[in-house]
Protein backbone atom coordinates (compact mmCIF):
# COMPACT_ATOMS: atom_id res chain seq x y z
CA UNK A 1 0.00 0.00 0.00
CA UNK A 2 1.17 3.92 -0.89
CA UNK A 3 0.66 5.93 2.53
CA UNK A 4 -0.30 9.18 2.21
CA UNK A 5 1.89 11.69 3.64
CA UNK A 6 1.49 12.87 7.05
CA UNK A 7 -0.81 10.25 7.57
CA UNK A 8 -1.22 7.52 10.81
CA UNK A 9 -0.04 4.72 8.45
CA UNK A 10 2.89 6.61 7.55
CA UNK A 11 4.12 8.17 10.70
CA UNK A 12 4.03 4.79 11.46
CA UNK A 13 6.17 3.24 9.06
CA UNK A 14 8.48 6.57 9.87
CA UNK A 15 8.77 6.10 13.71
CA UNK A 16 7.31 2.84 15.23
CA UNK A 17 9.67 -0.32 15.54
CA UNK A 18 6.88 -3.59 15.58
CA UNK A 19 7.21 -6.27 17.61
CA UNK A 20 6.90 -10.03 16.17
CA UNK A 21 6.66 -8.14 12.50
CA UNK A 22 8.23 -8.41 9.37
CA UNK A 23 9.80 -5.86 9.52
CA UNK A 24 10.31 -5.14 5.45
CA UNK A 25 7.10 -6.15 4.42
CA UNK A 26 5.48 -3.70 7.09
CA UNK A 27 7.37 -0.56 5.35
CA UNK A 28 5.03 -1.86 2.62
CA UNK A 29 1.88 -2.17 3.59
CA UNK A 30 1.93 -0.35 6.38
CA UNK A 31 0.21 -0.79 10.20
CA UNK A 32 -3.59 -2.07 11.02
CA UNK A 33 -4.64 0.68 12.97
CA UNK A 34 -6.98 0.65 15.73
CA UNK A 35 -8.99 3.60 16.53
CA UNK A 36 -11.44 2.36 19.75
CA UNK A 37 -13.10 -0.50 21.47
CA UNK A 38 -15.76 -1.44 23.44
CA UNK A 39 -16.72 -4.95 25.00
CA UNK A 40 -15.29 -7.69 22.51
CA UNK A 41 -15.46 -5.65 19.77
CA UNK A 42 -12.84 -3.05 18.61
CA UNK A 43 -13.06 -0.42 15.75
CA UNK A 44 -10.35 0.68 13.26
CA UNK A 45 -9.23 3.90 12.06
CA UNK A 46 -11.73 3.92 8.82
CA UNK A 47 -15.15 3.50 11.62
CA UNK A 48 -14.58 -0.87 10.53
CA UNK A 49 -15.52 -2.87 13.64
CA UNK A 50 -14.13 -6.34 14.41
CA UNK A 51 -14.56 -8.97 16.89
CA UNK A 52 -11.44 -9.07 18.73
CA UNK A 53 -11.00 -12.66 18.83
CA UNK A 54 -7.37 -12.66 20.36
CA UNK A 55 -8.29 -10.46 23.22
CA UNK A 56 -5.52 -7.84 22.24
CA UNK A 57 -2.45 -10.78 22.95
CA UNK A 58 -4.29 -13.36 24.87
CA UNK A 59 -4.72 -10.75 27.28
CA UNK A 60 -7.82 -8.34 27.22
CA UNK A 61 -9.93 -10.30 29.29
CA UNK A 62 -12.73 -8.20 30.36
CA UNK A 63 -12.68 -7.10 26.93
CA UNK A 64 -12.40 -3.08 26.16
CA UNK A 65 -13.85 0.31 28.03
CA UNK A 66 -14.38 -1.45 31.19
CA UNK A 67 -15.56 1.57 33.16
CA UNK A 68 -15.12 0.13 36.79
CA UNK A 69 -10.84 -0.52 35.84
CA UNK A 70 -10.84 3.18 34.16
CA UNK A 71 -12.48 5.06 37.46
CA UNK A 72 -9.92 2.52 39.69
CA UNK A 73 -7.08 3.91 37.66
CA UNK A 74 -8.43 7.21 38.08
CA UNK A 75 -8.91 7.05 41.76
CA UNK A 76 -5.19 5.77 42.18
CA UNK A 77 -4.01 8.41 40.06
CA UNK A 78 -5.63 11.08 41.82
CA UNK A 79 -4.29 9.35 45.04
CA UNK A 80 -0.88 8.39 44.73
CA UNK A 81 0.05 8.02 41.37
CA UNK A 82 3.41 6.55 41.80
CA UNK A 83 5.69 4.47 44.34
CA UNK A 84 8.73 1.96 44.59
CA UNK A 85 8.94 -0.71 46.56
CA UNK A 86 12.72 -0.60 46.45
CA UNK A 87 14.48 -0.05 50.35
CA UNK A 88 11.64 -1.47 51.77
CA UNK A 89 8.63 0.69 50.58
CA UNK A 90 5.04 -0.07 50.26
CA UNK A 91 1.55 0.82 49.58
CA UNK A 92 -1.55 -0.26 50.65
CA UNK A 93 -3.06 -0.82 47.58
CA UNK A 94 0.25 -3.26 46.66
CA UNK A 95 -0.09 -4.72 49.93
CA UNK A 96 -3.80 -5.79 49.08
CA UNK A 97 -2.96 -7.52 45.10
CA UNK A 98 -0.29 -9.45 47.36
CA UNK A 99 -2.52 -10.41 49.80
CA UNK A 100 -4.80 -11.30 47.43
CA UNK A 101 -2.84 -13.06 44.91
CA UNK A 102 -1.49 -15.21 47.25
CA UNK A 103 -4.70 -16.18 48.69
CA UNK A 104 -5.91 -17.11 44.85
CA UNK A 105 -2.78 -18.97 44.25
CA UNK A 106 -3.00 -22.92 43.34
CA UNK A 107 -0.35 -24.14 45.06
CA UNK A 108 1.00 -22.30 48.66
CA UNK A 109 3.18 -19.60 48.13
CA UNK A 110 4.56 -16.68 50.42
CA UNK A 111 5.53 -13.91 48.74
CA UNK A 112 4.70 -12.13 45.37
CA UNK A 113 7.46 -9.96 43.80
CA UNK A 114 5.58 -7.69 40.99
CA UNK A 115 6.63 -6.67 37.34
CA UNK A 116 5.48 -5.23 34.58
CA UNK A 117 5.36 -8.10 31.77
CA UNK A 118 5.38 -12.08 31.55
CA UNK A 119 8.41 -11.79 30.13
CA UNK A 120 10.08 -10.04 33.47
CA UNK A 121 8.18 -12.43 35.90
CA UNK A 122 9.82 -15.23 34.21
CA UNK A 123 13.14 -13.87 33.83
CA UNK A 124 12.71 -13.28 38.03
CA UNK A 125 12.02 -16.78 38.30
CA UNK A 126 15.12 -17.90 36.45
CA UNK A 127 16.95 -15.56 38.69
CA UNK A 128 15.01 -16.61 41.76
CA UNK A 129 16.48 -20.06 41.17
CA UNK A 130 19.86 -19.52 40.42
CA UNK A 131 19.66 -17.34 43.95
CA UNK A 132 18.22 -20.51 45.45
CA UNK A 133 20.92 -22.83 44.69
CA UNK A 134 23.54 -20.65 45.29
CA UNK A 135 22.06 -20.06 48.80
CA UNK A 136 22.19 -24.01 49.05
CA UNK A 137 25.97 -24.08 48.40
CA UNK A 138 24.75 -25.66 44.92
CA UNK A 139 26.19 -23.46 42.62
CA UNK A 140 26.46 -25.93 39.70
CA UNK A 141 22.44 -26.44 40.14
CA UNK A 142 21.44 -23.55 37.39
CA UNK A 143 20.17 -25.53 34.07
CA UNK A 144 16.83 -24.62 33.10
CA UNK A 145 14.78 -27.10 30.83
CA UNK A 146 12.00 -25.55 28.30
CA UNK A 147 10.16 -27.27 25.75
CA UNK A 148 10.54 -26.95 21.74
CA UNK A 149 7.72 -24.68 20.99
CA UNK A 150 7.20 -23.58 24.49
CA UNK A 151 7.15 -19.83 24.68
CA UNK A 152 8.01 -17.44 27.95
CA UNK A 153 8.78 -14.26 27.10
CA UNK A 154 11.57 -12.30 24.82
CA UNK A 155 14.31 -11.13 27.90
CA UNK A 156 17.87 -12.86 26.73
CA UNK A 157 16.93 -15.82 29.24
CA UNK A 158 13.29 -16.14 28.18
CA UNK A 159 13.79 -15.68 24.68
CA UNK A 160 16.74 -18.60 25.44
CA UNK A 161 13.69 -20.73 27.17
CA UNK A 162 11.84 -20.32 23.98
CA UNK A 163 11.48 -23.45 22.01
CA UNK A 164 11.22 -21.51 18.68
CA UNK A 165 14.30 -21.59 16.62
CA UNK A 166 13.52 -18.04 14.80
CA UNK A 167 13.63 -16.31 17.96
CA UNK A 168 17.04 -17.11 18.66
CA UNK A 169 18.04 -16.44 15.00
CA UNK A 170 20.68 -14.04 15.01
CA UNK A 171 20.10 -12.48 18.66
CA UNK A 172 23.17 -15.33 19.62
CA UNK A 173 20.39 -17.22 21.41
CA UNK A 174 20.16 -19.29 23.82
CA UNK A 175 22.22 -18.85 26.54
CA UNK A 176 24.85 -21.24 28.18
CA UNK A 177 22.32 -23.29 30.81
CA UNK A 178 18.95 -23.76 28.76
CA UNK A 179 18.28 -26.62 27.03
CA UNK A 180 14.78 -28.31 26.00
CA UNK A 181 13.05 -31.50 25.69
CA UNK A 182 9.84 -32.80 23.82
CA UNK A 183 6.85 -30.68 22.68
CA UNK A 184 3.90 -32.52 23.88
CA UNK A 185 1.87 -32.38 20.88
CA UNK A 186 0.60 -35.92 20.01
CA UNK A 187 -0.69 -34.75 16.95
CA UNK A 188 2.34 -33.66 15.00
CA UNK A 189 4.96 -35.67 16.98
CA UNK A 190 3.51 -39.28 18.35
CA UNK A 191 5.03 -42.03 16.65
CA UNK A 192 2.65 -44.31 14.08
CA UNK A 193 -0.33 -46.17 16.63
CA UNK A 194 1.06 -44.66 19.97
CA UNK A 195 -1.51 -43.58 22.21
CA UNK A 196 -1.74 -40.70 24.56
CA UNK A 197 -1.03 -42.39 27.24
CA UNK A 198 2.15 -43.89 25.64
CA UNK A 199 3.11 -40.61 24.12
CA UNK A 200 3.34 -38.86 27.50
CA UNK A 201 5.20 -41.88 29.20
CA UNK A 202 7.78 -41.46 26.29
CA UNK A 203 7.91 -37.55 26.52
CA UNK A 204 8.61 -38.41 30.28
CA UNK A 205 11.23 -40.82 30.35
CA UNK A 206 12.84 -38.60 28.02
CA UNK A 207 12.32 -35.73 30.00
CA UNK A 208 14.50 -38.14 32.67
CA UNK A 209 17.29 -39.06 30.33
CA UNK A 210 17.87 -35.50 29.79
CA UNK A 211 18.33 -34.86 33.36
CA UNK A 212 20.31 -38.16 33.77
CA UNK A 213 22.45 -37.14 31.07
CA UNK A 214 23.02 -33.77 32.36
CA UNK A 215 23.42 -34.61 35.95
CA UNK A 216 20.84 -34.14 38.29
CA UNK A 217 23.10 -32.18 39.97
CA UNK A 218 23.33 -29.64 37.67
CA UNK A 219 19.47 -29.21 36.55
CA UNK A 220 17.80 -26.67 38.50
CA UNK A 221 14.29 -26.05 37.32
CA UNK A 222 11.80 -27.12 34.68
CA UNK A 223 9.57 -24.27 32.77
CA UNK A 224 5.97 -25.05 30.93
CA UNK A 225 2.81 -23.50 30.27
CA UNK A 226 0.01 -25.60 30.94
CA UNK A 227 -1.37 -25.20 27.23
CA UNK A 228 1.12 -23.75 25.40
CA UNK A 229 0.14 -20.80 23.83
CA UNK A 230 2.37 -19.07 21.09
CA UNK A 231 3.50 -22.49 20.15
CA UNK A 232 -0.36 -23.37 18.85
CA UNK A 233 -2.42 -23.59 21.72
CA UNK A 234 -0.73 -27.27 22.59
CA UNK A 235 -3.09 -29.11 24.97
CA UNK A 236 -1.30 -31.85 26.72
CA UNK A 237 -2.14 -35.34 26.83
CA UNK A 238 -4.19 -36.02 29.90
CA UNK A 239 -1.44 -37.76 32.13
CA UNK A 240 1.12 -35.79 30.81
CA UNK A 241 2.18 -33.25 33.56
CA UNK A 242 1.42 -35.96 35.99
CA UNK A 243 4.54 -37.99 34.74
CA UNK A 244 6.58 -35.32 34.15
CA UNK A 245 6.03 -33.93 37.88
CA UNK A 246 6.88 -37.45 39.24
CA UNK A 247 10.25 -37.08 37.29
CA UNK A 248 11.00 -33.12 38.66
CA UNK A 249 10.09 -34.85 42.35
CA UNK A 250 12.77 -37.51 41.73
CA UNK A 251 15.55 -35.23 41.34
CA UNK A 252 14.64 -31.93 43.45
CA UNK A 253 14.42 -29.97 39.99
CA UNK A 254 11.98 -26.92 40.47
CA UNK A 255 8.81 -26.64 38.50
CA UNK A 256 8.40 -23.38 36.77
CA UNK A 257 4.56 -22.85 35.87
CA UNK A 258 4.23 -19.81 33.26
CA UNK A 259 0.28 -18.47 33.79
CA UNK A 260 0.77 -15.69 31.76
CA UNK A 261 -1.90 -16.50 29.00
CA UNK A 262 -3.58 -19.39 30.84
CA UNK A 263 -3.95 -17.76 34.36
CA UNK A 264 -6.97 -15.95 35.50
CA UNK A 265 -10.08 -17.98 33.85
CA UNK A 266 -8.79 -18.59 30.11
CA UNK A 267 -8.59 -22.30 30.54
CA UNK A 268 -11.98 -22.62 32.65
CA UNK A 269 -10.55 -22.13 36.42
CA UNK A 270 -8.40 -19.40 37.47
CA UNK A 271 -5.30 -20.83 36.62
CA UNK A 272 -4.22 -23.61 34.17
CA UNK A 273 -2.33 -25.15 36.77
CA UNK A 274 -5.79 -26.11 37.89
CA UNK A 275 -7.38 -27.40 34.96
CA UNK A 276 -4.27 -29.88 34.67
CA UNK A 277 -3.40 -30.47 37.86
CA UNK A 278 -0.34 -28.46 38.65
CA UNK A 279 1.67 -27.73 41.43
CA UNK A 280 4.02 -25.07 40.91
CA UNK A 281 6.79 -24.38 42.71
CA UNK A 282 7.12 -20.91 41.00
CA UNK A 283 4.46 -19.44 39.49
CA UNK A 284 4.28 -16.63 37.00
CA UNK A 285 0.86 -14.33 36.08
CA UNK A 286 0.35 -11.45 34.06
CA UNK A 287 -1.70 -10.43 30.90
CA UNK A 288 -5.30 -10.46 32.10
CA UNK A 289 -3.86 -9.98 36.02
CA UNK A 290 -5.15 -6.75 34.74
CA UNK A 291 -7.43 -7.04 31.75
CA UNK A 292 -4.24 -5.78 30.16
CA UNK A 293 -5.38 -2.57 30.94
CA UNK A 294 -2.11 -1.50 32.75
CA UNK A 295 0.84 -3.19 32.56
CA UNK A 296 1.79 -5.92 35.63
CA UNK A 297 2.67 -9.06 36.67
CA UNK A 298 3.60 -11.29 39.42
CA UNK A 299 5.90 -13.90 39.98
CA UNK A 300 4.77 -16.16 43.00
CA UNK A 301 7.44 -17.29 45.18
CA UNK A 302 7.18 -20.03 47.95
CA UNK A 303 8.15 -19.76 51.35
CA UNK A 304 11.38 -22.45 51.47
CA UNK A 305 12.68 -20.45 48.65
CA UNK A 306 12.08 -16.94 50.31
CA UNK A 307 14.00 -18.18 53.42
CA UNK A 308 16.90 -18.87 51.01
CA UNK A 309 16.42 -15.51 49.66
CA UNK A 310 16.50 -13.53 52.83
CA UNK A 311 19.39 -15.05 54.06
CA UNK A 312 21.74 -14.58 50.82
CA UNK A 313 20.47 -10.90 51.15
CA UNK A 314 21.63 -10.89 54.27
CA UNK A 315 25.13 -12.40 53.33
CA UNK A 316 25.42 -9.94 50.30
CA UNK A 317 23.54 -6.91 52.62
CA UNK A 318 20.59 -6.25 49.47
CA UNK A 319 18.06 -8.57 47.51
CA UNK A 320 19.67 -7.05 44.00
CA UNK A 321 16.56 -7.54 41.91
CA UNK A 322 13.75 -5.64 41.46
CA UNK A 323 12.47 -2.72 38.54
CA UNK A 324 10.91 0.87 39.01
CA UNK A 325 7.63 0.15 38.15
CA UNK A 326 7.59 -3.32 40.44
CA UNK A 327 4.10 -2.79 42.86
CA UNK A 328 2.75 0.40 41.23
CA UNK A 329 0.12 1.68 42.69
CA UNK A 330 -2.25 2.26 39.73
CA UNK A 331 -1.47 -1.24 37.72
CA UNK A 332 -2.13 -2.61 41.51
CA UNK A 333 -5.25 -0.97 41.81
CA UNK A 334 -6.67 -1.75 38.59
CA UNK A 335 -5.37 -5.83 39.16
CA UNK A 336 -7.63 -5.57 42.14
CA UNK A 337 -10.45 -4.26 40.79
CA UNK A 338 -10.23 -6.76 37.43
CA UNK A 339 -10.19 -9.61 40.40
CA UNK A 340 -13.32 -7.81 41.98
CA UNK A 341 -15.24 -8.58 38.55
CA UNK A 342 -13.76 -11.99 38.57
CA UNK A 343 -15.66 -13.08 41.52
CA UNK A 344 -18.93 -10.51 41.70
CA UNK A 345 -19.63 -11.55 37.69
CA UNK A 346 -18.58 -15.40 37.99
CA UNK A 347 -16.01 -14.73 35.06
CA UNK A 348 -15.04 -18.57 35.50
CA UNK A 349 -18.28 -19.95 35.82
CA UNK A 350 -19.13 -17.85 32.11
CA UNK A 351 -15.85 -19.14 30.93
CA UNK A 352 -17.19 -22.78 32.21
CA UNK A 353 -20.59 -22.34 30.65
CA UNK A 354 -19.65 -21.34 26.88
CA UNK A 355 -16.84 -22.76 26.48
CA UNK A 356 -18.54 -26.33 25.22
CA UNK A 357 -20.23 -24.10 22.61
CA UNK A 358 -16.94 -21.84 21.50
CA UNK A 359 -15.00 -25.57 21.72
CA UNK A 360 -17.92 -26.96 19.44
CA UNK A 361 -17.07 -24.39 16.43
CA UNK A 362 -13.57 -25.36 16.03
CA UNK A 363 -14.57 -29.04 16.20
CA UNK A 364 -16.60 -28.75 14.14
CA UNK A 365 -14.03 -27.85 11.76
CA UNK A 366 -11.80 -30.93 12.26
CA UNK A 367 -13.09 -32.74 9.04
CA UNK A 368 -12.95 -29.94 6.58
CA UNK A 369 -10.37 -30.43 4.10
CA UNK A 370 -7.34 -28.08 5.25
CA UNK A 371 -8.20 -28.65 8.67
CA UNK A 372 -5.42 -31.20 9.85
CA UNK A 373 -6.25 -30.91 14.11
CA UNK A 374 -8.63 -28.83 15.48
CA UNK A 375 -7.95 -28.35 19.76
CA UNK A 376 -8.73 -26.04 22.51
CA UNK A 377 -9.63 -25.96 25.96
CA UNK A 378 -12.00 -23.53 28.12
CA UNK A 379 -11.71 -20.07 25.98
CA UNK A 380 -8.77 -20.93 23.61
CA UNK A 381 -8.99 -22.63 20.40
CA UNK A 382 -6.36 -23.45 17.17
CA UNK A 383 -6.71 -25.13 13.48
CA UNK A 384 -3.52 -26.76 12.20
CA UNK A 385 -4.15 -25.99 8.05
CA UNK A 386 -2.26 -29.13 6.29
CA UNK A 387 -1.74 -30.09 2.60
CA UNK A 388 -2.60 -33.38 3.30
CA UNK A 389 -5.04 -34.96 6.07
CA UNK A 390 -4.11 -38.57 5.87
CA UNK A 391 0.04 -38.27 6.12
CA UNK A 392 0.05 -34.20 8.32
CA UNK A 393 1.96 -33.17 5.12
CA UNK A 394 2.20 -29.16 6.15
CA UNK A 395 1.60 -26.74 3.23
CA UNK A 396 4.83 -25.10 1.97
CA UNK A 397 5.53 -22.23 4.31
CA UNK A 398 6.11 -19.80 1.54
CA UNK A 399 2.65 -20.27 0.55
CA UNK A 400 1.69 -18.44 3.76
CA UNK A 401 -1.65 -19.76 4.07
CA UNK A 402 -2.29 -19.17 7.65
CA UNK A 403 -1.93 -15.69 7.14
CA UNK A 404 -4.17 -15.76 4.45
CA UNK A 405 -7.01 -17.34 6.42
CA UNK A 406 -5.95 -14.32 9.01
CA UNK A 407 -6.58 -12.05 6.61
CA UNK A 408 -9.76 -13.12 5.01
CA UNK A 409 -11.12 -13.31 8.85
CA UNK A 410 -9.95 -9.68 9.14
CA UNK A 411 -11.75 -9.12 5.94
CA UNK A 412 -15.04 -10.47 7.54
CA UNK A 413 -14.72 -8.17 11.08
CA UNK A 414 -12.88 -11.44 12.62
CA UNK A 415 -9.41 -10.87 14.45
CA UNK A 416 -7.37 -14.11 15.20
CA UNK A 417 -3.42 -14.81 14.88
CA UNK A 418 -1.44 -17.21 12.59
CA UNK A 419 1.61 -18.79 14.32
CA UNK A 420 2.60 -20.07 11.13
CA UNK A 421 -0.09 -22.15 9.54
CA UNK A 422 -1.90 -22.59 12.82
CA UNK A 423 -4.72 -20.23 13.03
CA UNK A 424 -5.69 -18.96 17.03
CA UNK A 425 -8.70 -17.96 18.57
CA UNK A 426 -8.72 -16.62 22.47
CA UNK A 427 -11.45 -13.72 22.81
CA UNK A 428 -12.57 -11.74 25.90
CA UNK A 429 -13.69 -13.88 28.35
CA UNK A 430 -17.35 -11.48 28.71
CA UNK A 431 -18.08 -13.00 25.26
CA UNK A 432 -21.89 -14.36 24.76
CA UNK A 433 -23.15 -17.02 22.92
CA UNK A 434 -24.71 -14.93 20.32
CA UNK A 435 -21.29 -13.29 19.58
CA UNK A 436 -19.67 -16.74 19.76
CA UNK A 437 -22.14 -17.66 17.15
CA UNK A 438 -21.27 -14.44 14.63
CA UNK A 439 -17.42 -15.65 15.38
CA UNK A 440 -18.18 -18.61 14.32
CA UNK A 441 -20.06 -17.74 11.25
CA UNK A 442 -17.12 -15.18 10.15
CA UNK A 443 -14.12 -17.53 11.13
CA UNK A 444 -15.92 -20.11 8.59
CA UNK A 445 -16.79 -18.06 5.91
CA UNK A 446 -12.72 -17.34 5.97
CA UNK A 447 -11.89 -20.88 5.89
CA UNK A 448 -14.37 -21.76 2.60
CA UNK A 449 -12.22 -18.89 0.96
CA UNK A 450 -9.26 -20.28 1.95
CA UNK A 451 -9.85 -23.78 1.21
CA UNK A 452 -10.91 -22.47 -1.99
CA UNK A 453 -7.56 -20.70 -2.80
CA UNK A 454 -5.57 -23.09 -1.54
CA UNK A 455 -7.73 -26.35 -2.27
CA UNK A 456 -5.10 -26.76 -5.68
CA UNK A 457 -2.05 -27.15 -3.41
CA UNK A 458 -3.61 -29.87 -1.64
CA UNK A 459 -3.28 -33.23 -1.66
Amino acid sequence: MTSQPNSASARDIATVLHPFTNLKTHEEDGPFIIDHGSGVHVTDENGKTYIEGMSGLWCTSLGFSEQRLIDAAARQMGELPYNQTFLGRSHATTIDLAERLLAMSPSPMSKVLFANSGSEANDTAVKLVWYYNNAHGRPKKRKIIGRLNGYHGTTIATTSLNGIPTLHQDFNLPIADILHTDCPHHYRFAEPGESEEEFANRLAGNLEQMILDEGPDTVAAFIAEPVMGVGGVIVPPETYFQKVQAVLKKYEVLFIVDEIICGFGRTGNMFGSETFGLQPDLMCCAKALSSAYLPISATFIPEPIYRAMVAESEKIGVFGHGFTYSGHPVTAAVALETLDIYEERDIVGHVRSIAPRFQSIFQSLADRPLVGEARGVGLMAGIELVADKASKQPFDPSLKVGTYLMMRAREYGLIVRAIGDIVVCAPPLIISEDEIDELGRRFHKALEETEAQFAKDAA
